[in-house]
């Protein structure tokens, strides 16, 4: 064989290459291919990934009246709550989360807030006033207790006889307020535009914290960065508002006739039956409130209900133009698509494509992995960069085009995570954003034969924080990040790395079955990390340990190599080397002399037996290029040693 731009290794190839063959490798790398944590199933939760055949958890159904006073920006009514303890230990108190204290000057986040402040700062003159506390069991004669404490963002409520196991049932009730904050941390508040004020209400009401198999009470406190850990339940609230308000929130409204006039309603029945976007509100009538409300004056109560969800939120305003169009579900069921806005953001370059974005969203993640739950899905135009709840979100008002493409797909996403699989959001951003900002991926490039696209497979572009000495693992905690790793450790490593599970790893059917089982499996209910990870090696058919441990659950890097290519005998052998922490199959791309071209794909296991491989290739044509990762998948952070030889690709 002649190799033309080899002539110099010719010699020294033929005498030392059986050397570089035959050398032997004095440590393994077992441990980076062991089991890393304890993810031996149970009678809760299977070693297949599953739920086990003991699984429970609690459930929290929600009766909510409150009024809306616009004069003062206050927030007043009273929940009672029917919790239902299915664990197997009696429960003489339950714990409940407090949010809107986080917006006091003394509460933990604002203690915990830097000085510069971030995205999490909020008002810091609210907080919730609650009284009128009673908590018994469901059963008749059961003594009513007041007793309970407030701490911060929790509240612990007792009852005079424990909640029995395995089915028992409690209520609670109180009575709640609060001033609505400007800035709520960008998760709610309210905005002034020219024809009123937007509330955006979340985290409004107090909510039951999860008493689960793995840590008990969950009942870290809310600083800010850490979202949510809630129960399921069905919810049941009713609004009342200034009478010339719009209100849209979780669920179906119940009461459409004693809210909206005939022309409106008859507007809502034909955008329930049209896949084109139907204005409800015009923008020419939003300050002529005698065309659209049935009374003139006082109030108007709105009343909505949802089902098996765990969280609700709402917005209220004057000011909103209101339009919906039909969502197509698999199965020929339907759900319907609403988007409210102001003038501001009127516009076929801003909100008057939002109902069309989020129908189309909505769509796609149905038929791909798991069919919507809900009847409708609402967007909503806030002074909120982009925040999720069932069937609802707040994306800002100033979003265009493919900003506003992208945070509306986003946030309907997150309707797949974690509000129909319901990670802990406050300990494993991962499981939520890195889920959702993967499955984005997919759906912008499908909506429109990817009008606005996706740029995440380029993940080299990344390159620079992944270099980066100050970068934090995926596994932590975002309460505790820095915020500026934030971006990369909830949202885009752990997108990447189902990224390079699907597309390099597994292959896109065994990635998909195995996704679509975790959802199937997890659907309304409270996966851990190790579940996700059981699963997906159970249904995809691979030993995944190497890859969590190594990406998942530390900071290393991918970097594989190529040393060199000798001959030996009639074939070549292609040197390679790991030179990161993150060990993965290597795919060589290969160039003949002829111009033809093959792609193999070496093992992951080449690894095990340390960080040098050496790879025998036979051929009778002459090898004149080799490339690791042709398609640049892998996010290698030093590419000028994953060519050989390396000037014939300048």
């Amino acid at each position: 064989m002649k190799y033309n731009h080899l002539s110099k290794w010719l010699i020294v190839a033929l005498m030392f290459s059986a050397n570089w063959v035959s050398a032997q490798v004095t440590e393994n790398n077992q441990s980076d291919f062991n089991e890393f944590t304890y993810r031996q199933g149970s009678a809760y939760r299977a070693a297949s990934g599953k739920p086990g055949p003991e699984y429970w958890q609690n459930k929290a159904d929600y009766k909510i009246a409150v009024t809306l006073n616009e004069e003062e920006h206050i927030i007043a009514g009273k929940v009672d709550i029917t919790y239902t303890n299915n664990s197997p230990e009696s429960l003489p108190f339950v714990w409940l989360h407090l949010e809107q204290n986080r917006f006091k000057a003394d509460s933990r986040g604002t203690l915990t807030t830097p000085i510069q402040g971030n995205r999490y700062s909020g008002d810091v003159d609210g907080g919730f006033a609650i009284n009128n506390v009673e908590a018994k069991l469901s059963k008749r004669g059961s003594s009513v207790s007041s007793k309970h404490i407030i701490s911060d963002t929790r509240m612990q409520v007792f009852f005079d006889e424990p909640i029995p196991a395995k089915g028992g049932q409690a209520t609670i009730s109180m009575n709640f307020e609060f001033k609505i904050p400007v800035k709520g941390m960008d998760r709610m508040g309210r905005l002034d535009v020219a024809d009123g004020t937007i509330y955006a209400l979340a985290q409004w009401y107090p909510k039951v914290a999860v008493f689960d198999d793995v840590e008990g009470w969950n009942i870290e406190p809310y600083l800010g960065a850490g979202e949510f850990y809630l129960e399921y339940g069905d919810f049941d609230y009713l609004v009342t508002v200034p009478y010339d308000h719009i209100v849209v929130g979780s669920g179906a409204l119940q009461n459409p006739k004693e809210v909206l006039s005939k022309t409106v309603l008859d507007r809502l029945e034909k955008a329930e039956n049209s896949d084109e976007t139907v204005l409800l509100i015009k923008p020419d009538e939003v300050t002529k409130p005698e065309l659209t409300r049935p009374k003139q004056e006082g109030t108007l109560t709105w009343r909505f209900k949802i089902e098996n969800a765990r969280d609700v939120a709402f917005a209220s305003s004057s000011a909103f133009i209101w339009d919906a169009a039909r969502i197509n579900l698999p199965e020929g069921k339907k759900a319907i698509a609403q988007s409210a806005y102001p003038k501001e953001s009127d516009g076929q370059d801003a909100w008057s494509r939002s109902t069309e974005y989020s129908k189309a969203s909505i769509e796609h993640y149905s038929n791909k992995w798991y069919p919507y739950p809900y009847p409708s899905a609402v967007n909503v135009a806030a002074d909120i960069n982009g925040m999720e709840y069932p069937g609802l979100n707040f994306c800002s008002y100033k979003s265009k085009e493919g900003s506003l493409w992208g945070v509306t797909d986003h946030e309907f996403g997150h309707n797949w995570f974690p509000m129909i699989v319901g990670s802990n959001e406050r300990r494993y951003a991962w499981m939520d954003e890195g889920f959702n900002s993967f499955i984005n991926h997919y759906s912008s490039e499908a909506f429109n034969d990817g009008e606005y696209g996706s740029t995440m497979q380029q993940t080299r572009k990344y390159l620079k924080w992944f270099n980066s000495e100050d970068r934090e693992g995926i596994d932590t905690y975002p309460d505790v990040a820095n915020t500026s790793n934030l971006g990369m450790i909830a949202y885009m490593k752990p997108a990447i790395g189902l990224l390079l599970l699907r597309e390099y790893i597994l292959g896109e059917e065994r990635f998909d079955n195995a996704f679509k089982a975790y959802i199937e499996a997890w659907a309304y209910k409270h996966p851990q990390p190790n579940d996700f990870f059981n699963i997906v090696e159970n249904v995809g058919g691979e030993n995944l340990s190497w890859f969590w441990k190594s990406w998942f659950y530390g900071t290393d890097n991918i970097d594989l190599a190529i040393e060199n290519v000798v001959p030996y005998g009639n074939d070549q052998v292609v040197i390679l080397s790991n030179k990161g922490g993150v060990p993965m199959p290597v795919k060589l791309g290969l160039t003949y002399a002829d111009g033809s071209k093959e792609s193999i794909v070496l093992p992951v296991e080449i690894w095990q037996r340390g960080d040098s491989w050496n790879y025998q290739h036979k051929s009778n044509k002459q090898l004149v290029g080799v490339e690791i990762d042709p398609e640049k998948i892998l996010p290698d952070i030093n590419i000028a040693n994953d060519k050989w030889p390396s000037e014939i690709y300048k």
